[in-house]
């Protein structure tokens, strides 16, 4: 199948529930007594010493529906030098059936900190719930950026090898390859729709950052509510610092990963936090779940504004 998406200038369906064992490198997630990397951080060994978590068995489930999906249409891998070691920085291409009009274009992007492997686990399980039910992305390009932070991820780490925490530098003349390529990538693919995956180990519950268009709210709360299935959210009125109702704030740090600021018509942008000391399976359960409902819910905010 031979697609090309140029650059430019209400239901959902329940996620597979999944268990740890079934979850891809979930070994090299969780430290157990005995293992390497929990003696090192016991002891005190600085992290650069421990053994490296494995990048191909982390983006495995991705790899495997890029060789078998007729649907994720194009694969590329952008290379980058970190303190003189070579990495790539992975893009999927997940083309849905062809809508009334034209493909919206969602960039979804997680592991922007190494220590969150929660993001990049459900974004394999999300592919398999587009395969298994293709309605969910009609009209849609969906583009994966599992694995932003690949040094980070390596080490079990929320800032980069560099020492720095990628999701403070977006828009701030940064010199880290990290970010420029995912600046280039959101300047080049004018996406409709920004989604940041990321899990919070001080957080007992969901809840989201919004920014951009007037619909991120719209989108973010019935994600909330279908991601609540399998976690509870945080009500709290402060939530990491930030004023919050219902699980929803509307401000957020400096630098996060967001569009080009100062657009007059900017995309949607939410990002979602899981509770990061709740099980890994249900953390994943519950971005997948909030994940289709965002493209299930925007599709139908578009049906209605076309037709006033």
């Amino acid at each position: 199948m031979n697609l090309t998406i140029p650059l430019r200038e209400s239901g959902t369906v329940a996620a597979p529930s999944v268990s740890p064992a079934t979850l891809p490198g979930i070994g090299a997630l969780t430290a157990h007594p005995g293992d390497p990397s929990a003696t090192a951080a016991a002891s005190g060994i600085p992290t650069s010493r421990r053994p490296r978590r494995s990048i191909p068995k982390v983006l495995e489930p991705l790899e495997r529906w890029a060789r078998d999906s007729r649907r994720l249409v194009g694969t590329s891998r952008t290379p980058v030098r970190i303190l003189g070691e070579e990495y790539s920085l992975p893009r999927y291409l997940y083309v849905g059936r062809k809508g009334g009009g034209d493909l919206q274009r969602i960039g979804i992007f997680a592991t922007l900190h190494g220590d969150e492997p929660e993001g990049v686990l459900a974004l394999g399980k999300f592919l398999q719930t587009l395969e298994d039910h293709p309605e969910i992305a009609e009209g849609y390009a969906v583009f994966l950026y599992p694995l932003c932070n690949p040094t980070g991820y390596e080490d079990g780490t929320r800032h980069n090898r560099a020492g720095v925490d990628l999701n403070r530098e977006f828009w701030r003349q940064s010199r880290h390859p990290e970010v420029r390529f995912l600046e280039s990538e959101i300047w080049m693919q004018a996406f409709d729709g920004i989604v940041t995956l990321h899990s919070d180990d001080t957080s007992q519950g969901l809840y989201g950052f919004v920014k951009g268009s007037v619909l991120s709210e719209h989108l973010l709360q019935p994600a909330l509510l279908e991601a609540g299935r399998y976690l509870p959210r945080n009500h709290g009125a402060v939530i990491d610092g930030f004023d919050a109702r219902s699980g929803i704030i509307h401000s957020g740090y400096a630098g996060m990963l967001q569009s080009i600021p100062g657009m007059s018509r900017p995309p949607f942008e939410i990002t979602l936090e899981t509770p990061q000391q709740a099980p890994l399976h249900r953390q994943v359960d519950a971005l997948v779940a909030a994940l289709q409902t965002i493209l299930v819910e925007y599709r139908y905010l578009q049906a209605i504004a076309q037709n006033i």
